[in-house]
């Protein structure tokens, strides 16, 4: 399986958008692109409107997002582990 960068997907979503508009089946833009039908249509869901500035910064935010939840439950085990030292001690 390749992975697409959102910078490489939206120029294509953008050339398939051409092709769609001359006249060409999902089907023949999706083999002229490379990817199945399911990859075109799970692209279009998420970068449809996107320019590729909007994607890379999607990209940072969902790093960042992932960073800060794992930092979250590491507090709430820090947390759950205190009280339980409170506990023993009462």
């Amino acid at each position: 399986m390749t992975k697409h960068a959102p910078e490489q997907i939206i120029p294509k979503l953008r050339a398939a958008e051409v092709d769609l508009a001359g006249g060409l089946t999902v089907g023949q833009v999706c083999q002229k692109l490379g990817i199945s039908e399911q990859t075109y249509h799970r692209w279009r869901a998420r970068y449809g409107g996107m320019k590729a500035e909007d994607a890379r910064r999607l990209k940072e935010l969902e790093v960042e997002n992932e960073r800060l939840r794992r930092l979250v439950a590491q507090l709430a085990l820090d947390k759950q582990m205190l009280q339980e030292i409170a506990q023993k001690k009462s």
